[in-house]
């Protein structure tokens, strides 16, 4: 069967990509993946015979029904329609519209999902699975645990860390994160430990007289371990200490660390500059995953939840 070519991008989502990359600092991946929905709003309006510049909110609900209609869960609708929102804004503001059609859409009802974490016990068992495995393959799995447990990085930090970030032996970890915005990441002891036995059978990754500036190299085309590599190992890392695989996965693993820190008493202001949050929105959910005892000690202290609190209080008239 023949393979139908790619729409051609119309003028206004031209426009639009060019503008999150220059002006935003979007990834590559981010600006696929809008490029990708607003191809697939752009077929759906050509079919109505509209287009960008001229869908009205008729059409563009239409599209959101039928998106439904295709069994798409209402967290894929909902992030289409945010892509949606920031498009026809962008439309407005740079008058390649007089209206915002999609500034009347009402969005999905969303149950608030709350992140998936493993124990500590869990994670000691995936370093010790590791650990037990020995050799260039084990001692790459544990470092590569150790740091994503340690410092809770994005899996796109994690397997694409300069050699340089860690050759001397490093107390902090400076990581290239979303937007090329740097942040710094305290080292853990056992990562630090880790690190340094990885370093020296790293050599093995490589061929005869090869060499690579990432921590952990590749032959692959990226240079480096994948993110899709890293997620299958850490499958196989999970059957090895009898944890169900589908439980575990790099982000899962970032959870943890978050979680974990906030049982601990850290306040929420550091894990969000840890994580590399934008919002201290985001790095609140993990308050609700956290036993009764430890939420109403993050909830008591922490500034941001005692302003909630108080804007909440009925006011002296």
């Amino acid at each position: 069967m023949k393979r139908q070519p790619a729409p051609e991008l119309s003028r206004e989502v031209g426009a639009f990509l060019e503008m999150l990359q220059a002006e935003r600092g979007a990834s590559r991946n981010t600006v696929l993946a809008y490029s990708a929905d607003l191809v697939d709003l752009q077929k759906f309006l050509t079919r109505r015979k509209q287009g960008p510049a001229t869908a009205d909110a008729t059409a563009l609900r239409a599209y959101l029904k039928s998106l439904d209609y295709l069994g798409m869960t209402p967290r894929t609708v909902a992030r289409r329609l945010s892509v949606m929102r920031q498009f026809f804004r962008f439309l407005l503001a740079e008058r390649l519209r007089e209206d915002d059609p999609a500034s009347t859409l009402d969005s999905p009802k969303l149950g608030r999902p709350l992140p998936k974490v493993l124990s500590r016990v869990e994670v000691d068992r995936l370093i010790e699975a590791a650990q037990a495995k020995g050799g260039v393959d084990g001692g790459r799995m544990e470092t590569l645990l150790e740091i994503l447990y340690g410092s809770g990085l994005r899996v796109s930090e994690l397997v694409a860390l300069p050699l340089a970030a860690a050759e001397r032996d490093p107390a902090m970890l400076i990581v290239r994160g979303k937007g090329s915005k740097d942040r710094l990441v305290p080292l853990s002891d056992p990562a630090r430990l880790a690190i340094a036995r990885w370093l020296k059978v790293r050599a093995a990754a490589l061929e005869d007289g090869e060499t690579s500036r990432y921590l952990f190299p590749s032959r692959g085309r990226a240079g480096h371990l994948t993110r899709q590599r890293f997620a299958q190992l850490l499958k196989e890392a999970a059957l090895a200490a009898d944890i169900d695989p589908a439980r575990v996965s790099p982000h899962v693993l970032r959870h943890a660390f978050a979680s974990h820190l906030l049982e601990a008493g850290a306040d929420l202001r550091s894990v969000q500059l840890m994580l590399g949050h934008a919002d201290i929105a985001t790095t609140e959910i993990y308050t609700h995953v956290l036993p009764e005892k430890v939420r109403s000690l993050v909830e008591d202290h922490h500034p941001l939840a005692k302003r909630k609190r108080g804007s909440s209080t009925g006011r002296a008239g």
